[in-house]
């Protein structure tokens, strides 16, 4: 993508993520890998919701400004991505309300409750907590980055990343749908599964038709075991991944107050 482009979509997108308040304030950030090694970013300290085009920062792959902007202090979650995944030219890091309380929590988005989420997204891990802006974080996000196109942060929130820029934020945008879906089916007494043969046809349909290729396999949910390529964390094996791994329960006014509060963020 040309960089004229790129930086209307940025501007569009960041616009999207404030008015769906995915992020607020100075939260979030929204990059593009441009040609010659160089990448597109949001600056620091600026609402997503009121960025101009030349506000944009410009680094090479190293975060090393080239341009008189300066990006993102989170930058280097981006450039970890992009040096990691060739095929991602694209990131977005926001704060969506309800995968943000899974992270919160300790929870990963890893349930197999929703068809279309296995075909075009996979399971959510979540990483271990590092404090932003630093390298605990990336190094967090290290052993999830290559088999899986969003990620959950422990206490932070969630990125999402794609060939393009619509395809990162449509997954970030699915990711928080998702969060919400199970939010509410916790609330009405739990969601239910889908079966395991059914979960091995959508991976066939989603690798023919291109949504995910056999890499992501190991975003089985519940099926990997099975699968020919694993990152190494089993999504049935708690230990692996930095969940609390209790059971939730709630009052019935618990119940009514968390149903209000999601139906007012909808």
């Amino acid at each position: 993508m040309d960089e004229t482009s790129a930086r209307k979509q940025i501007i569009e997108v960041g616009k999207l993520l404030y008015d769906r308040n995915y992020v607020v304030a100075f939260d979030g950030n929204v990059s593009i890998r441009l040609e010659q090694g160089r990448v597109l970013a949001t600056p620091t300290m600026t609402s997503k919701g009121r960025m101009a085009e030349d506000q944009l920062a410009i680094t090479d792959m190293d975060g090393n400004a080239l341009n008189d902007q300066k990006a993102s202090s989170e930058l280097a979650m981006h450039l970890l991505i992009y040096k990691m995944r060739p095929d991602i030219n694209a990131v977005c890091h926001a704060h969506p309300p309800h995968g943000t309380a899974f992270a919160v929590a300790g929870l990963a988005i890893d349930k197999p409750i929703l068809s279309e989420v296995i075909l075009t997204l996979g399971c959510v891990p979540l990483t271990g907590y590092g404090t932003p802006s630093t390298d605990e974080l990336t190094e967090a996000m290290k052993p999830y980055v290559e088999h899986h196109n969003a990620l959950l942060m422990a206490n932070h929130g969630a990125v999402a990343y794609g060939r393009h820029l619509w395809e990162a934020y449509d997954r970030l945008e699915t990711l928080e749908h998702t969060a919400k879906i199970a939010i509410l089916a916790k609330a009405l007494g739990g969601a239910n599964d889908l079966p395991a043969d059914a979960i091995e046809k959508l991976i066939e349909i989603r690798e023919k038709a291109g949504f995910l290729g056999e890499s992501a396999r190991c975003q089985a949910c519940g099926y990997l075991h099975e699968a020919k390529i694993s990152c190494g964390l089993d999504v049935r094996d708690q230990s692996e991944y930095p969940s609390n791994g209790g059971k939730i329960s709630f009052t019935r006014e618990e119940l009514i107050e968390l149903l209000s509060q999601a139906a007012k963020l909808g």
